[in-house]
């Protein structure tokens, strides 16, 4: 099992809050389909998956920060 990691979003972003899971637990992730939306304090993005399977887990859940 692989675990997606926040990418870096900015030199000075050190942090983002869950807004959205955009896939469900079970559900078929491809390589850079949008999987989930962070916001931070300079930005709303999704956040691409890097890796295509099945979706196992979710650690973190919505409006919690990582």
């Amino acid at each position: 099992m692989s675990e997606v990691t926040l990418p870096a979003l900015g030199e000075s972003v050190t942090e983002g809050t869950v807004t959205r899971w955009l896939k469900n637990v079970g559900d078929t992730v491809a390589v850079d389909e949008p999987l989930v939306e962070v916001s931070t304090d300079k930005v709303d993005t999704e956040i691409p998956s890097p890796f295509a399977g099945t979706l196992q887990q979710i650690m973190v859940q919505e409006d919690e920060t990582v």
